[in-house]
């Protein structure tokens, strides 16, 4: 383990803002959203790497930047990681395949990600995710340890355990213990979508709209102490962390009587921050 205090990165998901409107109904531009993203005490942003004046943008906001995006084929996947790499070198997040695609399939496909990865010097994960190859637990989990036979080595894995928890119905209780079904897959990754969840809800709000914390959040909230301290009782891989703080808007993840989901995102780094220090 190292000595060195390990770094947390907080990414903030450009998607976060989209209910973020101006006086006259207008979306906030790009300029917009990156400067309260700074403002707000956010490390780095994603979004699509091919945005006009990103790179420019994040610059003049002293942001760094993670790619994310889908990709079904060995060709996508390179392609968009080189384009995310032409922004910065922050970890990479990839939707990879479709919910059908058979598990050899999505073997090689890994193998392939994480030879990529290697060539070029960047960390970049394979995401757990509705409607991909690593939908279920049991398929996730089958792809990693196929990986580690042809390779010797899991994949790095961004675990986004949201999905997996509604599959399987979990009380908060059951959390930890169902959910960490192979810690060191998870302790060798720098990257992690946390997004609040219960049993039967993929996305939880964080607040009640009062400015104190939800019910179901205070629930959810000793997975997250648990997940750091797994992490950091691991190899801390180039001791740095990135978390985002994975908030859908409103008429997709977050539903219409969820407060505002921007704001919560806030608070809920806020408070990633404050169990961070705790655990330090």
């Amino acid at each position: 383990m190292s000595v060195k205090e390990p770094s947390l990165k907080i990414l903030i998901n450009y998607w976060t803002l989209w209910n973020e409107k101006n006086s006259d109904g207008s979306e906030w531009t790009l300029e917009q959203s990156i400067k309260a993203v700074s403002d707000a005490g956010f490390d780095a942003y994603t979004c699509p790497a091919d945005t006009p004046g990103l790179k420019e943008t994040l610059h003049q906001y002293d942001l760094r930047f993670g790619g994310s995006f889908a990709a079904a084929n060995q060709d996508e996947i390179k392609a968009q990681v080189l384009e995310s790499m032409r922004i910065d070198n922050g970890p990479i997040n990839i939707m990879l395949a479709d919910h059908d695609t058979k598990i050899e399939e999505a073997i090689e496909l890994t193998t392939s990600l994480m030879k990529i990865g290697k060539d070029l010097n960047l960390k970049v994960h394979l995401e757990m995710h509705r409607d991909t190859c690593t939908e279920t637990p049991e398929k996730t989990y089958a792809i990693a340890e196929g990986v580690k036979m042809a390779t010797g080595k899991y994949p790095l894995m961004n675990l986004d355990f949201s999905h997996h928890a509604l599959v399987k119905h979990l009380m908060p209780s059951d959390y930890c213990e169902r959910l960490f079904a192979n810690i060191p897959l998870f302790q060798q990754s720098n990257l992690w979508h946390l997004r609040p969840f219960n049993g039967h809800h993929c996305q939880i709000p964080i607040t009640d709209g009062a400015g104190n914390f939800s019910e179901e959040y205070e629930e959810f909230r000793p997975f997250i102490i648990q997940a750091f301290k797994h992490w950091l009782d691991g190899p801390r891989p180039d001791n740095e962390f990135w978390i985002v703080p994975e908030l859908g808007p409103k008429s997709s993840y977050g539903l219409s009587c969820f407060p505002n989901i921007w704001q919560d995102a806030i608070v809920l780094s806020k408070d990633i921050k404050t169990i961070w220090e705790e655990l330090i």
